[in-house]
């Protein structure tokens, strides 16, 4: 039937429109900015930065390893890498950005730099009131107005939080166990080794004294 879509429509539109004055799941707008919908967990709008701890340069997860720079389709990343190695959350010395900008007026949202960071360093936001009347530098975000907690990661993307805490404490708990592992090896190394220097040095025979020489008489 011809405009039989049409009529649907206006029928579905009408549902709606009666049915918005007894039952609020019938609305179909909100009155932002009072009023705002709760995004979903899996919502992404620009990249952040994720820190341990409460201080985000000494627990920014990032070592600059450049992946997502290189990966980035617009190209809005830039990192400069650190000259010296601080430790990371294991111990284990790494490098560190001393610069990492991201402009959000070129990034598509992609998320392409969170699939390939091997650190679980940078994740999406679900901030999306970034507007500014500075169209360059106010979109041009550092790495300290890129830092966010671990604290605030768990509570805008809580399940994937915690599979990913949970991945990272396994990984610490092997790395710690292969600590000890090759520390306990050393130590019976040293060990064995000054065990050995004892038993030759007891195995030793003592050195014997010199004959006398007697001297003959005329």
């Amino acid at each position: 039937m011809l405009g039989e879509g049409i009529i649907k429509g206006l029928m579905e539109t009408a549902r709606n429109f009666a049915g918005s004055y007894v039952s609020k799941e019938r609305l179909t707008t909100v009155q932002y900015p009072e009023e705002r919908e709760q995004l979903p967990e899996a919502a992404r709008n620009f990249p952040f930065l994720v820190y341990d701890g409460q201080d985000w340069q000494a627990g920014l997860r990032c070592v600059a390893c450049q992946i997502c720079e290189k990966e980035c389709p617009p190209k809005c990343i830039y990192i400069d890498k650190s000259a010296d190695k601080k430790p990371d959350a294991v111990g284990k010395p790494q490098s560190y950005p001393t610069r990492f900008d991201i402009d959000i007026s070129v990034c598509m949202s992609c998320q392409i730099c969170v699939e390939v960071c091997p650190f679980e360093a940078i994740k999406m936001d679900k901030e999306f009131e970034l507007a500014t009347d500075d169209r360059f530098g106010g979109l041009l975000l550092d790495r300290e107005q890129l830092a966010r907690s671990n604290e605030y990661y768990h509570k805008i993307h809580p399940q994937e939080a915690a599979e990913v805490d949970s991945r990272l404490a396994e990984e610490r708990a092997a790395a710690e166990a292969k600590a000890k592992a090759a520390a306990a090896a050393a130590e019976a190394k040293a060990a064995a080794a000054k065990a050995a220097a004892a038993q030759a040095a007891q195995d030793k025979p003592a050195d014997k004294p010199a004959p006398a020489t007697g001297g003959g008489g005329a």
